[in-house]
Formats: structure tokens, sequence, C-alpha cells
């Protein structure tokens, strides 16, 4: 399918997108990112195969996103503890990792430096920006003065390159 075809699509179903992404998130610039990571999608899939109702699909992957977005939100929050707090505090801080698991994970951690050094500067900032500052793409890209688009790209490029690395022996 047509580049154009598709960015007309995008272009006249937009604000109607972010309101439906906002349905399920309740937050706008959540919303904002779900759309812009759609649209990344839709430009893939556009690449890859053909099929007959963009707009359609477009509205899939939105919710798809949006809702895979809330599972993991509830995950992250679910905090199953049979012990009084307090206990459970002390056993946590008692715990030291293993001499082996240090080492692993220092390994992982010099990998993962190596592999943002390789990146071109906006590309790192991007990355960092969003995963450790926890920024949202339209702060990133005002910062950067880029579209949240490119924003979006740097990061995605970003954690390929790191997600590669670290897959590496």
């Amino acid at each position: 399918m047509q580049q154009g075809v598709l960015l007309a699509l995008y272009s006249t179903y937009r604000r109607d997108l972010v309101n439906y992404a906002n349905s399920f998130t309740g937050d706008m610039a959540r919303a904002e990112d779900i759309v812009q990571e759609a649209w990344l999608r839709l430009q893939d899939a556009a690449q890859k195969q053909g099929f007959r109702s963009p707009r359609s699909y477009l509205y899939s992957i939105v919710r798809n996103l949006a809702l895979d977005g809330r599972r993991r939100e509830k995950r992250e929050r679910m905090v199953v503890v049979s012990q009084p707090l307090d206990t459970v505090a002390e056993i946590s801080a008692d715990r030291q990792p293993s001499v082996d698991q240090v080492l692993l994970h220092r390994d992982e951690m010099e990998r993962l430096y190596a592999a943002l050094a390789e990146l071109p500067e906006r590309t790192r900032i991007a990355f960092e920006m969003h995963r450790f500052g926890e920024r949202k793409l339209r702060e990133i890209a005002a910062f950067l003065d880029v579209s949240v688009a490119k924003a979006h790209t740097l990061v995605v490029d970003a954690l390929e390159h790191c997600k590669e690395r670290l897959d590496q022996p």
C-alpha cells in the first residue's frame, strides 16, 4: 500500500484514534504514545503485507496496545504479600545476591553501557530520557527539536540495538 495513502488515513483519523486510546488509558499523553506506536506498526505491516482495511487494522493495533498497556500496569501494581510489610522488608534487606548473580548483572550492565555508547548521540539521549528519565515522547521530541514520530523511532532504534547487543554472548 502506498505511503501517501497510509499517511492520509492516519492524518484523517489521528484525533479519533487518540480519543479511542484515551478511552482505555485515561491518560492523553499515553494515548498519543499508543497512536504513534500504532502508526509505526501500520507502516511496518504495510511493507510486509497488504491488507483490505487499513483503518480497521489501525484501530485494532491501538486497541491491542492500549489493552496490553493496561494489563502490564495491572501486573506491575499487583503485589502479593502474605506477611506484614515490615517483615517482608526485613527479609528482603537480609537477602544478598550471590557472587554469580552480581557478576552476571555487572556483565549485563557493562554490555548495556557499551551498547549505549555505540549509539548516535540523539538516539542515546532519546532512549535515556524515555527509559531512565520516564519522559513522554512529546517531551523528548521537544527537547531534541524533532517530531514525536521521530522521537519514537529513535527510542525504538536504541531499544532494538541494546536488545541485539545483550543477546550476543
